[in-house]
């Protein structure tokens, strides 16, 4: 692949975002398109009109939304998105800041080292293979390779203060979050499950006699979780009923709906009669009622007096049984994921086990596509592909054609088949058992990240046939030098890929295309009045981060081996911070708040990319020979994880027990009682056993459950 193809892909994705870009200017001012562009700002605020915009003005792309992006201060992000959209910014100011220094490093000085690398008669640039570009064009036992070892120095120096810098701020975000929140029902619930069965004894009695005996000052009351039933479906069936029919517009209900639909001639209600069989009578009631207590399930939301005591009971170990009496901080309302509350705590494991199988079965499945993938940017695979199918022949040797088919389709292609990807890695969360959305998102985040790093980095490096990516895997200790001598020469396939799955991608996330169909299809085609309640969607965390860091990632691996990706990855973080600041402002509406927890998976993720790259440049500089810039990356791969260590120490819960076995001792003013109570601090706590041993004599059928006050687990 040469400049010419290269720049052949960036025109044509330039001309994409240009026209979607201005698309959405003229798209976001029409006022039918309003529950689609400013469906945030309709739930939370006023209706207001549509101001002074002419119908001229309405139909001429502008950049006001641009100025309006870039205006808007991390205070407003804060107060509209949470912690969790300060926190996602973060990663793009953080690469924006990190990528603009490796880029000022690499562009104007290993650049030039790359291409006079090695004495050759050089081609007009546009002619030139972006292979001259790279690392692998400087010839063995140069010395200009000490360039490289002091750039990635300066790099993994610079992404560690910033990463340092970022932690310390999203962590007193979110001490402050935790502190500073108005009271919320969260606050004071804790969440129970694996409640024992008991035959003479339904599950809401066991956990009222367990929490009122162990917990009977603090104790308020409990909220059984229900199963799913016959009434929960009718319900939903006409609470769904009752919105759609709420939208339908009333002229287009006097013209097409008989007398007996609200919105006849006749009385919307005159048709229902009363009978004697209805569900208000009390046999009715009873029945209900006794079906609901044989739904119920071992699990239950438990209130407590004080946000104090809640946070006790959630950490304390209950039962002798880690299977029994689990007990965990509540998410929040909005946040609770019902379908899994009513999942036996026992197969919760065996679903994280099943679930883990299954992704790493549908990552392996994914190795067809990206072969395939990679069969077009190589020439020889279209010489041969050529000659198995002969009309393509004279097709692929138009020179604009075969520019397309090697610069731009297979990046594409490759982005079109991870459009599956979240969706099905969100399908597996669900079925692992989280109890909250937060949580669920989180765990798809974690899988997409693996996925997408796996497969659109490892195996399109290492790309080839399956059996030869099979080889290389099963010898690890060549793994430095093969990824050495792979990632130049595929590193064309990852700019071209920033450019048409970055940029083409955040130009499709502005436009919504999906929410912008249904809108037309409910506006023209099933004429009902759309709610923006009903059009309202959360942040997807689970697709945006992974996309990110993978980019951060190609960044990163990159940056000194072939330098001209670096331009291409600022021109799409920067528009990622407009379009991505846009959306939360306007768009996305916060259900529920995590306080940022998605963090530590994003600098976990930044110190995995700067370790991998250490790796490679030692690989590289093994295959150049040059011992000295060997010699010199292996203290800084030590230091990166020194660094990583400091800061699991520093911002994770780290040495909590010790801290809160000083605790009892450090405020006494006799030295020898306060030396006294620190040997006591760290034996067990036999007096609050022995009570619980005491009373547990008179809970009927509980004698072996008792909490165990002495054990804590860490806070989370």
């Amino acid at each position: 692949m040469d400049v010419s193809d290269l720049l052949t892909s960036a025109g044509i994705n330039i001309a994409i975002c240009v026209m979607l870009l201005s698309l959405y200017s003229i798209l976001r001012k029409q006022p039918g398109n309003a529950c689609v562009y400013f469906t945030r700002r309709l739930v939370s605020e006023p209706v207001r009109g549509t101001g002074d915009i002419s119908c001229f003005e309405r139909f001429v792309p502008s950049t006001g939304w641009i100025a309006k992006a870039w205006q808007a201060t991390d205070d407003e992000i804060l107060a509209v998105g949470g912690v969790d959209a300060v926190a996602f910014m973060r990663i793009v100011v953080f690469s924006i800041r990190v990528f603009i220094i490796a880029a000022v490093i690499c562009l104007f000085i290993v650049l030039p080292v790359n291409y006079y690398g090695q004495d050759m008669q050089h081609k007009e640039i546009h002619s030139e293979s972006l292979e001259v570009f790279t690392i692998g064009n400087v010839k063995e036992d140069s010395k200009w390779l000490w360039v490289h070892c002091l750039a990635l120095y300066l790099i993994s120096c610079s992404a560690c203060v910033l990463l340092y810098s970022d932690y310390k701020s999203i962590t007193k975000m979110r001490l402050a979050h935790i502190t500073g929140s108005p009271p919320n029902p969260s606050h004071f619930t804790v969440l129970v499950r694996g409640v024992p069965w008991f035959p003479d004894n339904s599950y809401s009695n066991s956990v009222e006699q367990f929490f009122s005996t162990y917990y009977p000052e603090s104790y308020l009351s409990h909220q059984m979780v229900y199963g799913s039933c016959t009434v929960d479906k009718l319900m939903k069936d006409a609470e769904r009923m009752y919105r759609m029919l709420k939208s339908i517009d009333p002229r287009f209900l006097d013209r097409s709906l008989p007398y007996c639909i609200p919105g006849g001639a006749a009385h919307p209600f005159m048709v229902l009669n009363l009978r004697a069989d209805s569900v208000s009578s009390s046999t009715s009631m009873d029945r209900l009622q006794s079906s609901q207590r044989r739904k119920e399930c071992p699990a239950a939301f438990v209130f407590f007096r004080t946000r104090y005591a809640a946070l006790v009971a959630a950490q304390v170990l209950q039962s002798s049984n880690p299977m029994l009496w689990v007990t965990e901080l509540a998410p929040e309302p909005h946040d609770v994921y019902w379908s899994n509350l009513s999942i036996p705590y026992k197969q919760v494991w065996l679903r994280k086990i099943t679930t883990l199988i299954a992704s790493v079965v549908f990552m392996f499945l994914f190795l067809l596509p990206v072969t395939f993938v990679q069969g077009l940017t190589q020439l020889e695979h279209l010489d041969q592909l050529s000659r198995r199918v002969p009309f393509l022949k004279g097709i692929l040797k138009q020179e604009f054609i075969h520019r397309v088919v090697t610069g731009y389709l297979p990046s594409v292609i490759l982005m079109l088949f991870l459009y599956a990807v979240p969706p099905t890695m969100m399908l597996f969360s669900a079925m692992e058992g989280n109890i909250s959305r937060s949580q669920r998102k989180r765990s798809a985040c974690i899988k997409v990240l693996y996925f997408t790093i796996w497969n659109v980095f490892f195996v399109n490096v290492l790309s080839g046939s399956i059996i030869r990516q099979l080889t290389v895997f099963s010898s690890f200790k060549d793994a430095p030098t093969h990824l050495a001598r792979a990632v130049p020469t595929q590193s064309t396939f990852f700019t071209t890929y920033v450019l048409s799955s970055g940029w083409a991608s955040l130009s499709c996330e502005i436009m919504q295309p999906f929410p912008l169909i249904c809108n037309f299809f409910r506006k023209f085609i099933l004429r009902t009045k759309v709610e923006p309640s009903s059009c309202a969607l959360t942040f997807p965390h689970h697709t945006e981060i992974p996309r990110l860091l993978l980019f951060v990632h190609i960044g990163f691996t990159c940056s000194i081996m072939a330098p001209l990706i670096l331009p291409f990855l600022l021109v799409f973080f920067f528009l990622a911070f407009l379009v991505y600041r846009n959306q939360i402002l306007n768009v996305y509406v916060r259900k529920y708040e995590s306080g940022g927890e998605f963090w530590p998976i994003v600098h976990n993720s930044a110190i995995f990319s700067l370790l991998l790259t250490q790796v490679i440049a030692l690989g590289i500089f093994g295959i150049k020979r040059s011992p000295v810039a060997t010699g010199f990356i292996i203290p800084l791969i030590l230091l990166t994880l020194l660094f990583n260590e400091y800061c699991r120490q520093r911002f994770s819960p780290g040495r909590k027990e010790e801290i809160h076995n000083q605790i009892r001792s450090a405020y006494f003013q006799n030295p020898i009682i306060s030396h006294q109570v620190s040997i006591n601090s760290n034996l067990p706590l036999s007096r609050n056993t022995s009570h619980h041993q005491g009373d547990e004599d008179n809970l009927h059928g509980l004698k072996s459950l008792k909490p165990f006050r002495n054990s804590t687990r860490s806070i989370r």
